[in-house]
């Protein structure tokens, strides 16, 4: 019988312009005389001849006719039961001939309900169900593939298993939310694949904006894997962490750049793995003290030297130290070590790069059209429509995704002040205000409420940490109490202050004392996380102790002084790789850190001044337990300027559980000095940053002093020692 199609169905599907290829291919139910029949076809452009297997009546091969020279085919076959049981076999342009399964044959696996709430943008669990997902269907295993491309006049799937033609399997458009769908039988982890996308008389390949894993760059394939097959070991750690009070907890985070951080002795240009890395990584964290890793963005990135946060693959773990599942057992390892995994996260832009988001479908899907809205000029990036529920969902999923699938504890949110003013970094003109008149960026806001509020809700004991550089108020606060609802919030003010004031001579120090006073003054208004982050030893900055002024003992002795102020601070702590042994040389992405540097004991000194310090912040309350209230900390002299040193309490919640802490930011020690203190009793000094051991003059209190009831700075009692220079000295009074 002569075919049924319309020239003009024909003709769209040839154009790879057809939005439902099921209503042409596939297997379609007809009338042949008086009995039920059912018409099969098949595009199949790089084929000679197509048969129809027909299962239901034992395996026979029925010839297709070529309807068309492009190369679809078609063949009518009796019905038998409601689903046609049968099997494609091909002769290619070869002369191989391969039997497949019809993908046209299979229904499609998103329901309404995704349909739904994809397009309300609440759809949290997506990544289960877009992208490349491994799945049966009707008994038969392949990858269901879908995409969102609104504004595409044709979708398809291109890849190894079909030549990179984009002929072969076009995607069915579910209308109006504008996702694309195909099941591919056969298809098995680790195959590539892009999509195809036309505009109108565009033509172009994009990765999977779901994909789980890439090609490693500089290639840009996505590659299907599987998420679900791993077994986790970290039910102590993940059950602990639900009930874990962190913001009373010590947070010590050792900030760190997978591909940077050590090289193979034997190939230093050689990256390691996730799991190379994981036990040498544990045992440094482990002999440190530390309580988490912070991993620069380990989502897919084509540019090494972007750091990471240039992502064009959210849901793809970086191919360059392995695979999802390499880096599952990263997390895995650490968490069983009892070491927290924080990521950096970037929903603030993404690259222009052609294979990623950008025009995604031709048009400005993910980003603003206007480039005063939708383009960073300082970075060459553009700026995600927070306004677009796709793109409020695909980003808050994401955000999800990698604490559910890779059990990370915590997201730290890259350039939160780019998304929360419009005219961040723009001239007067160059922005668009908001339907009020203002320069916040009121979708942004928005987005962030929701996100944290969706990461609070499903995973609690999960941290967000916003990197936040303004004075916006409420941060790190609910967002039912009009806050943004982070965790906590990086102290950029206390930062900037704190290595300005540290990199000056020290005899000018005490013309700039307020600089170390005024954090204080806003300490509490958030949540704070005290940055020395590796922002702090790029672009010609130096490293941190190459910043310190002064001669070879002085730079080291100002370092740990540095470190022990930081310490002794309120707010949480984070201090990013090679700093902690005082590497001189700035971070290089592409080479390793300085290791050797470990063999001199200057270096091995502010090595165990860190550690030593992470052990107290852990074991004393009065260093963590109160860290975002007034009640934890108490000045005692913060006026000596003349002298440059402060004096300060800090407590725990039981007001009895105190240290007292003296630090002297000038090179000359202070023999006879007195400072205040609540009680007169003992005081051991339980840690001295210029200890011999950590390579300074040793000069100290010989254990301790004894306070007398001579009142001071206001005080009942005080205490009269020898402050060492450019040091810190932490005393605890012992009542037994």
């Amino acid at each position: 019988m002569r075919s049924t199609l319309g020239l003009e169905q024909v003709g769209r599907l040839l154009e790879g312009k057809l939005e439902n290829p099921f209503e042409i291919l596939g297997p379609h139910p007809i009338r042949e005389a008086d009995r039920q029949a059912v018409a099969v076809r098949a595009f199949l452009p790089r084929s000679q001849q197509a048969w129809v297997i027909d299962l239901a009546h034992g395996g026979i091969p029925r010839p297709m006719r070529r309807i068309h020279p492009g190369g679809l085919y078609e063949a009518v076959c009796p019905v038998n039961g409601s689903q046609p049981q049968y099997l494609l076999q091909v002769a290619e342009e070869s002369g191989k001939k391969v039997i497949m399964q019809d993908p046209y044959a299979f229904p499609p696996m998103l329901t309404d309900f995704d349909l739904y709430l994809l397009g309300e943008g609440r759809h949290w669990r997506c990544y289960n169900k877009l992208g490349a997902q491994l799945c049966a269907r009707n008994g038969v295993e392949g990858v269901n593939f879908a995409v969102w491309a609104p504004n595409a006049s044709g979708v398809s799937v291109v890849g190894d298993f079909n030549g990179w033609d984009g002929r072969g399997h076009l995607m069915r458009k579910h209308i109006p939310s504008g996702f694309w769908e195909l099941f591919v039988p056969g298809l098995k982890e680790g195959d590539l694949y892009k999509f195809k996308i036309r505009h109108h008389d565009q033509v172009f390949e994009k990765a999977d904006p779901f994909g789980f894993w890439s090609e490693v760059p500089p290639r840009t394939a996505s590659r299907v894997f599987n998420l679900n097959r791993y077994r986790w070991h970290d039910d102590a750690w993940m059950e602990s962490r639900r009930a874990k009070n962190w913001l009373e907890s010590p947070i010590s985070i050792y900030e760190m750049h997978l591909g940077s951080w050590r090289r193979p002795g034997d190939d230093p240009q050689r990256w390691m793995n996730y799991r190379e890395i994981a036990p040498l990584l544990v045992d440094y964290v482990k002999q440190m003290g530390y309580t988490h890793v912070e991993l620069l963005p380990v989502a897919e990135h084509p540019l090494t030297a972007s750091w990471g946060y240039q992502i064009v693959g959210y849901y793809a773990v970086t191919s360059r130290y392995g695979t999802p599942e390499d880096f599952m057992y990263f997390v895995d390892y650490l968490h069983q070590h009892d070491i927290g995994v924080i990521i950096d996260w970037v929903p603030a832009h993404f690259p222009r790069d052609g294979h990623g988001l950008r025009r995604f479908d031709g048009t400005a899907l993910y980003e603003h059209a206007d480039p005063r809205q939708g383009e960073h000029r300082d970075w060459g990036t553009h700026i995600f429509n927070y306004g677009r529920y796709e793109v409020r969902n695909y980003l808050i999923a994401n955000a999800l995704y990698w604490l559910d699938k890779y059990h990370v504890d915590g997201l730290r949110v890259d350039a939160v002040a780019s998304m929360l003013y419009l005219d961040y970094s723009r001239q007067p003109g160059d922005w668009i205000p908001n339907e009020f008149g203002g320069r916040e960026n009121l979708q942004a806001i928005a987005f962030l409420k929701l996100l944290n509020e969706q990461v609070h809700l499903q995973f609690p004991g999960a941290l967000t940490i916003a990197e936040e550089s303004t004075a916006w108020p409420g941060v790190s606060r609910p967002t039912h109490h009009g806050g943004l609802g982070f965790s906590m919030k990086w102290n950029m003010g206390w930062m900037n202050d704190t290595r300005s004031y540290m990199r000056r001579e020290p005899i000018h120090r005490k013309y700039h004392h307020d600089r170390l006073t005024f954090s204080l003054i806003y300490a509490f208004h958030e949540n704070f996380v005290l940055p020395l982050s590796h922002d702090e030893v790029v672009h010609g900055k130096g490293a941190l102790l190459d910043q310190m002024p002064g001669d070879l003992w002085q730079k080291f002795a100002n370092l740990r002084l540095l470190y022990s102020y930081m310490w002794t601070h309120p707010g949480k702590k984070l201090l990013f790789m090679g700093s902690d042994f005082g590497q001189w040389a700035e971070w290089n992405c592409e080479q390793s850190l300085d290791w050797h540097l470990l063999q001199w004991q200057s270096h091995q000194g502010v090595q165990r001044c860190l550690a030593d310090l992470n052990r107290l912040l852990r074991k004393e309350k009065a260093l963590h337990e109160q860290d975002f209230s007034w009640e934890g900390f108490q000045w005692i002299d913060c006026h000596n300027w003349e002298e440059s040193t402060l004096a300060y309490i800090r407590r725990a919640k039981d007001p009895a559980d105190y240290l007292v802490i003296a630090c002297n930011f000038t090179p000359v020690p202070r023999y006879e000095h007195r400072i205040g203190v609540p009680e007169a009793y003992e005081f051991q000094e339980i840690f001295n940053s210029d200890a011999a051991i950590y390579g300074g003059g040793n000069i100290g209190n010989y254990g301790g002093r004894s306070a007398e009831t001579v009142p001071w700075h206001g005080l009942p009692a005080s205490l009269k020692f020898i402050l060492p220079p450019l040091a810190v000295v932490i005393f605890k009074p012992r009542r037994t």
